[in-house]
């Protein structure tokens, strides 16, 4: 997933007014007939639910509306220019570059926003007649348009985050729930890139979100840290998957939410479910030891073994549901 690009915007500039006068043979002194320049094109951003990614902006990173045509005599207006629009992936936060400030954040399906206005058309010499001057030969340039070097950073849109150390199994959760294709395999970082499922549960449908795993140091950028982090923010509900097979299945739970603390303290607390997998190749000591840490906690604690189809995630899905309602 391509999730922060630099680009350049440029709106388009307006037209610039003419100076005319109407000579006909009629008419060897009709007066000033010059028309109006044409605004220029705007830049307007709109979110589009079929693009997930921005990774079309890999390649093209300058985008520049059409400037306004100039006016002409016969009092002609000049064509206005053609607005651009850039599509972008819901949830796409647009920044100045240059100053850092968040210009909109383009969180809803087909929202748009006019990230930079086009030029003003400059006005022809036919507006400038008055009573004291009837042959003005004044006329207006056109105004520039707006320029920009910006930031795009998308998160992403999730009403369920599943976190977790590497290896822990969310992408094989994610993939027996919903209908992502995440790719699996048995070693650490796997997963590179957020991937993104839909649920559905008996009338309900809700998207879940399979955050990279998060190791010691992510909210400093170790691993990736500020990268994946950040996807969480938008969540609902975090879904903590421990491998309980493992002894440190305890302190690898401490350390994600301390991560999560360091990196934003609202993600703490944020509702959360605990899921330990891997209870087929877990001891009975393991399970217990980590059951009883997590009922200390007052957290919902689910036991399943993923990869063999063991547990009950029905259960989790019930918990899900009944969590978004309110």
């Amino acid at each position: 997933m391509i999730d922060i690009a630099e680009i350049e915007i440029k709106s388009g500039n307006g037209g610039n007014g003419a100076t005319s006068f109407l000579r006909t043979v009629f008419t060897a002194f009709g007066g000033p007939d010059g028309g109006n320049g044409g605004k220029g094109g705007d830049i307007i951003f709109k979110t589009d639910t079929n693009i997930s990614t921005l990774a079309d902006f890999r390649h093209k990173t300058r985008y520049f509306a059409q400037n306004g045509e100039d006016g002409s005599s016969k009092n002609r207006a000049g064509k206005g220019g053609k607005d651009l629009i850039i599509f972008v992936p819901c949830g796409t936060i647009i920044k100045n570059k240059e100053t850092n400030e968040i210009m909109c954040d383009m969180d809803t399906p087909n929202s748009e926003y006019v990230a930079a206005v086009g030029g003003k058309g400059g006005l022809g010499n036919s507006c400038f007649k008055s009573s004291v001057n009837r042959t003005p030969r004044k006329s207006q340039e056109g105004s520039p348009g707006e320029y920009f070097s910006i930031c795009l950073e998308l998160k992403l849109l999730a009403d369920v985050g599943l976190i977790g150390m590497p290896n822990a199994g969310k992408s094989t959760i994610l993939s027996i729930i919903s209908n992502a294709k995440p790719k699996i395999a048995n070693y650490p970082f796997t997963t590179l890139d957020p991937n993104l499922g839909v649920v559905k549960h008996f009338d309900k449908s809700f998207v879940v979100a399979d955050i990279p795993g998060l190791i010691e140091g992510a909210s400093n950028g170790i691993g990736l840290g500020h990268q994946f982090l950040k996807h969480i923010q938008r969540c609902k509900i975090l879904v903590h998957v421990l491998d309980v097979s493992l002894d440190n299945s305890i302190e690898n739970f401490n350390i994600v939410n301390e991560e999560l603390k360091k990196y934003d303290k609202n993600l703490i607390n944020l509702p959360m479910i605990v899921i330990a997998n891997k209870v087929d190749i877990a001891s009975d000591k393991q399970i217990s030891i980590f059951e009883e840490y997590i009922s200390r906690r007052n957290l919902n604690l689910f036991k399943i073994s993923a990869k063999k189809g063991m547990g009950d995630l029905e259960s989790v899905l019930n918990k899900l549901s009944k969590m978004l309602d309110f």
